[in-house]
């Protein structure tokens, strides 16, 4: 298996590989000239976007400034709203769903770095997906680590750290992130 193939598979992988650096590269290209277009234009549903990522629904807003790792694994549906700063760390999987809101700075974590020091010298990492359900609220500067998936209308409380999957229509908070309540999807 090639390094970007084992990367896909969940497998561990070297960063470093050729392959993985020149995918890295292209998206760090995309972000850029995304990142320096003219906000005033009104239309966020870049081409520069549409090319970079897996999937791109439409009626999507990204604030300025964004950062994903590769792009190629990114997922987003539709009406999705990204706040200022956010971090996308898509080395494995990362699914937004429909009418997701991402407050600013949010960092979604795919990549997981060994405990081993020899393992970490050797640039050895794996990557586990991340899902987000649809009409799913992030706050601000939260964090959601690799592995994790969050159920459609769940709310992550700003400065979260999310370590483990959070049901659909609940509210959790904190580090680690708590469930608060539920949520009455009646209501909802």
């Amino acid at each position: 298996m090639t390094e970007v193939e084992k990367m896909a598979a969940g497998q561990p992988y070297d960063i470093m590989d050729p392959e993985l650096k020149k995918m890295r590269r292209r998206a760090h290209l995309a972000n850029y000239t995304y990142n320096r277009a003219d906000p005033m234009e009104g239309d966020r549903q870049s081409p520069v976007l549409k090319s970079l990522f897996a999937s791109l629904g439409e009626d999507v807003f990204i604030e300025t400034p964004f950062r994903c790792a590769y792009g190629v694994n990114l997922h987003v549906g539709d009406g999705v709203y990204m706040n200022t700063g956010c971090v996308i760390l898509d080395c494995a999987k990362v699914e937004i769903g429909a009418g997701t809101l991402l407050g600013p700075a949010v960092q979604i974590y795919t990549a997981i770095h060994p405990l081993d020091p020899a393992e970490r010298a050797a640039h050895i990492e794996t990557a586990r997906p991340v899902i987000l359900g649809k009409n799913v609220w992030i706050g601000g500067a939260a964090v959601i680590l690799p592995g994790v998936t969050i159920g459609d209308n769940a709310v992550v409380g700003a400065g979260s750290v999310v370590t483990k999957d959070v049901a659909a229509n609940t509210v959790v908070a904190g580090n680690p992130a708590k469930v608060i309540r539920e949520i009455d999807a009646e209501k909802a």
